[in-house]
């Protein structure tokens, strides 16, 4: 395993409120008791995506309901910085004052919103406001959020060479960008590291890991899920959003055709997604960071006065705002208590993953 460093520190604040999901069922509800009102706007794809959106949501809607506050999202019609301006612009105009955004094309609509609406708070997770130089400027009325995407990623790796144990492997993202490439580049150091070290013999090879080029072509998703299954690839990580939906529908088709197909989840715990009989998933395990978490935190902050205005928050292994489920039914016990014992020298830092590219596939 090529050893790197940990990308992105922890700032100013121990996140260590851990709690259970809620439902996305409208897009407001609450008593409207508190003094400020909790909004989101999506980013590409659907409110119910099993990825992203939706774990941004559920997070939202926790808060919410615990503290009983009013939330709404707002889905724009497109993907520019001025889809998600006015978005914003009538969330605020409604009075929700404290706005989540999920993912990095948001970057320079939130960068203008934080001058614009200096009453409002912002969360933006997954990206850093700048004006499209690349040059963070996160001001006190907002918040940046990160995950160590490469370290669930390699536990994810490690579990799957551990429960497969030999065979193919693929990877299908969705965009390629930081937080895409970083569960690519980790679950493929979780591979080699069971490889090299658990005696296992699972393979990656270069034409089995794609990049689509979006998060909602789904179509798309089971297309390039079905190439690789009849290339010979075991197991594909689906790191896509609705395009990983495609991947997983795939998989399930298969299995329901006698023939055997396994993914790897991404963001949050698929397993029910990947349910094509009874309580039986073609999900072998998922690869999560904890978006609902992060949201849910954030809006608990602000509620408790204490909102970490200007901070840039990185959730990892060390924060557990990463890993694999807690219950893995398509894992063996044996599996996962060797994932449990690598997932604790992670967060000791005895393992270290990088975040970049390296000498991954030969």
């Amino acid at each position: 395993m090529k050893k790197g460093i940990v990308a992105l520190t922890v700032s100013a604040l121990v996140l260590s409120m851990l709690a259970g999901c809620g439902s996305s069922d409208g897009s407001t509800n609450g008593s409207g008791s508190a003094k400020f009102k909790v909004g989101m706007v999506t980013d590409a794809g659907t409110i119910d995506d099993k990825s992203f959106n939706q774990g941004t949501w559920e997070g939202v809607q926790k808060a919410a309901k615990e503290l009983k506050l009013d939330n709404k999202y707002l889905k724009p019609t497109g993907t520019t910085e001025a889809d998600y301006m006015k978005e914003i612009g009538n969330l605020y105009d409604a009075g929700y004052k404290f706005i989540v955004t999920p993912g990095f094309k948001f970057e320079t609509a939130i960068f203008k919103s934080q001058d614009k609406y200096k009453d409002a708070k912002f969360v933006l997770i997954d990206g850093a406001p700048n004006a499209g130089d690349g040059k963070a400027v996160v001001k006190e009325n907002t918040v940046s959020i990160f995950f160590a995407e490469h370290e669930s990623g390699f536990l994810a790796g490690v579990a799957t060479a551990l429960q497969i144990k030999e065979g193919q492997a693929g990877f299908i993202g969705g965009m390629e960008i930081p937080a895409v490439q970083k569960f690519n580049w980790g679950f493929q150091q979780g591979v080699d590291y069971a490889n090299k070290n658990l005696s296992t013999k699972l393979t990656i090879k270069p034409e089995n890991v794609i990049y689509q080029g979006s998060f909602d072509n789904v179509a798309a998703g089971g297309q390039l899920a079905a190439q690789m299954f009849d290339r010979g690839v075991n197991v594909i990580f689906a790191a896509a959003g609705g395009v990983g939906v495609g991947a997983i529908n795939e998989a399930k088709t298969r299995v329901q055709a006698g023939k055997k197909a396994w993914i790897v989840g991404v963001d949050v715990d698929q397993y029910k997604d990947g349910v094509y009989k009874d309580d039986k998933s073609v999900i072998l395990t998922s690869a999560m960071k904890k978006i609902d978490q992060a949201a849910y935190d954030m809006v608990k902050a602000e509620k408790d006065g204490k909102f970490p205005g200007g901070k840039t928050l990185t959730f990892d292994s060390k924060n557990d705002g990463v890993g694999i489920p807690e219950k893995n039914p398509n894992l063996s016990d044996d599996t996962v208590k060797k994932v449990q014992d690598i997932a604790k020298k992670l967060k000791a830092g005895e393992i270290k993953v990088a975040a970049e590219k390296g000498s991954l596939i030969k």
